[in-house]
């Protein structure tokens, strides 16, 4: 499924607050990333957006466990190795990636993506067909856009397998309204309502991801991502 993107460009400024309420919920991640520990997971330009999307942004840590990841990687590496990693996506807003869309799941992921979609969405929304899987290679990164209003509803919810990652949400129509939002490995996200509609997000390139002032070494990322219909 091709996505609607729009490409945003502009200047990052330090991230000045943080919202406590979302913190790792395991001492170390596979980054090694265990001074963060304590720290919240989103950051923004200011305290009063940062409460504002509190209920609109979720991360939960350790979601899957790291078993459950090498179940997912066992279904996808067959599909994904027979691909290369493209490094010019038909609008350019995806650089060095791969992607392919799973309709059917063995045991183990399918039981996780019953985890998802009862976590994420309403009870008996309608989802968006397959499930969409991105391959980004260490090097690769994801551009600012904001997902087709007319493929996809009003949530947005992805598992991060094999690496740490920071996400950057932008107002669309105010650009120096910002946060940064820290993916750990086995988490999950969700964007709903506003952040998903009102914010691009992009996932930033491995010499870009800095986190509260902390490296977060960005390794190869898979995401796998559901979303429902538009309502």
């Amino acid at each position: 499924m091709k996505l609607l993107l729009t490409a945003l460009q502009r200047i990052h400024k330090p991230a000045v607050c943080t919202s406590p309420r979302r913190r790792l919920s395991s001492c170390v991640s596979s980054s090694g990333l265990s001074p963060l520990r304590d720290e919240a997971l989103v950051v923004g330009s200011s305290r009063e957006l940062v409460r504002r999307l509190s209920s609109h942004v979720e991360v939960k840590t350790g979601f899957i466990t790291e078993e459950e990841e090498g179940s997912f990687l066992r279904e996808l590496e067959p599909g994904l190795k027979k691909k290369r990693y493209e490094f010019d996506h038909w609008d350019d807003a995806i650089h060095g990636y791969r992607e392919t869309e799973r309709a059917r799941w063995g045991a183990a992921c399918e039981e996780v993506m019953n985890r998802v979609r009862s976590v994420a969405f309403p009870e008996g929304g309608p989802l968006l067909g397959p499930v969409h899987v991105l391959d980004l290679d260490k090097t690769g990164y994801i551009k600012p856009h904001i997902d087709s209003v007319k493929f996809c509803g009003s949530t947005i919810a992805g598992l991060s397998l094999l690496s740490d990652s920071i996400m950057r949400l932008v107002k669309e129509d105010a650009t120096d309204e910002w946060v940064d939002v820290l993916l750990p490995r086995l988490s999950l996200y969700i964007l709903r309502d506003q952040a998903r509609y009102n914010f691009t997000h992009q996932i930033l390139r491995d010499e870009e991801s800095v986190f509260n002032g902390q490296k977060v070494p960005r390794l190869r990322r898979i995401s796998v991502i559901c979303r429902n219909l538009p309502g």
